[in-house]
């Protein structure tokens, strides 16, 4: 079952500031400096309020998780998110590539199917006879 309105997903923005706040546990003035800092980027209204995504609360809980527990200054937690999301895109690349590579690899064997399929068995005449031969070694001088 999918927890979310119609058409929404974990990644639409949906929650204000306040509830975001709420959600994650954190001041709403802490999400306002992660965002002017780039930590956590939300959706913006057509006025330019805050808009928060279930994704996005799950990034401030980790902020804070990397912060508090793991003692990671601010610096190094935005680090950490921007590596871990360029390891999501090389990910999705790989799987991209690898997608393309199966297709390649299956319209290269149908290509090689469809040439077989058009040999025709009468190209090379071949002559049904028998022949024997005799090998009579030199004699060695």
């Amino acid at each position: 079952m999918n927890p979310f309105p119609p058409g929404a997903d974990e990644d639409t923005p949906v929650f204000v500031i306040s509830v975001a706040a709420q959600l994650s546990g954190l001041h709403a003035q802490t999400l306002r400096g992660y965002d002017r800092q780039g930590l956590v980027s939300p959706g913006r209204t057509s006025g330019g309020g805050r808009r928060y995504s279930m994704r996005d609360i799950a990034l401030l809980r980790e902020v804070q998780r990397l912060s508090q527990e793991d003692g990671v200054n601010l610096a190094g937690i935005k680090r950490i998110i921007e590596l871990e999301n360029e390891v999501d895109a090389l990910r999705d690349r790989i799987a991209q590539l690898t997608e393309e590579i199966a297709a390649a690899y299956a319209a290269a064997e149908q290509a090689a199917a469809a040439i077989h399929r058009s040999y025709r068995n009468d190209l090379v005449p071949v002559r049904q006879q028998t022949a024997l031969v005799v090998w009579r070694p030199q004699p060695r001088r």
